[in-house]
């Protein structure tokens, strides 16, 4: 299968917090919440990097990307005007044409970069909708001013207790308070917001992160185990029923 990258210039690169970085490009695409794009640096990095969607504005991108290894690392040189090769969008992304009524989005850390957009997106599908923010840092906290805009509440839980209740965000989650909750964050955070979810009997969907390395669903890298047998995360995901993942 063939894969097509297009190059796209680089608006702004900075970072937002230790480590963390937002890095804005020109792209055109039509996206959905929740579906991400393959990155890489011509010369420089082997194999792209899946990084999700953080916010579409008019033809500007941005991601928020952890640097975490050596072809992240490269990412941070990026300047204006810069090109990084990119293929997207991928994946299913959240599906907006459900009725979430009461909705609680729980993220932990890296895994609030696709709420941004999420929550742009339910509230535009519906300015009366009730939209909770829930999420979890080890210490700093980032894109909280912009969420909250979208946002009816935001409750912060950290580590070390910097910021909010000191503990993890599933501490602090009622689920039983919503309708849905849609989630994305480390995978034993998600595992036990689906366990919490159930106990319940309340809806909820996650965004699966695994290791990618061609984004289409072509080299199986990416499987995660479902009731419906192994799902690749790229090509049927990475937005899946929490009642139907196996974590």
């Amino acid at each position: 299968m063939a894969i097509t990258y297009r190059n796209a210039k680089v608006v702004s690169n900075k970072e937002i917090s230790k480590d963390i970085y937002k890095l804005v490009v020109e792209d055109d695409a039509e996206i959905k919440a929740g579906q991400f794009y393959m990155l890489k640096l011509n010369g420089a990095t082997f194999l792209p990097r899946p990084i999700s969607i953080c916010e579409k504005s008019e033809n500007k991108l941005t991601f928020l990307y952890a640097v975490v290894g050596n072809g992240t690392k490269e990412f941070t040189k990026l300047k204006e005007d810069d090109q990084i090769s990119l293929t997207g969008p991928l994946g299913n992304g959240f599906d907006l044409e459900k009725e979430y009524n009461k909705v609680a989005l729980v993220s932990g850390g890296i895994g609030t970069a696709p709420m941004l957009e999420l929550a742009k997106k339910l509230r535009k599908r519906n300015p009366d909708q009730k939209i909770d923010l829930y999420v979890g840092f080890r210490d700093d906290v980032y894109l909280i001013d912009e969420l909250k805009e979208y946002v009816n509440e935001v409750y912060i839980s950290t580590n070390t207790g910097k910021h909010g209740n000191k503990g993890f965000v599933t501490d602090i989650l009622k689920p039983e308070d919503y309708d849905t909750v849609l989630c994305c964050g480390p995978e034993i955070m998600m595992k036990k917001v689906i366990d919490m979810c159930k106990e319940k009997n309340v809806a909820v969907y996650v965004s699966m992160e695994k290791h990618m390395a061609c984004g289409v669903g072509a080299c199986l890298v990416c499987t995660c185990k479902t009731k419906d047998g192994h799902k690749r995360t790229c090509k049927d995901g990475p937005i899946f029923d929490g009642y139907h993942v196996e974590l």
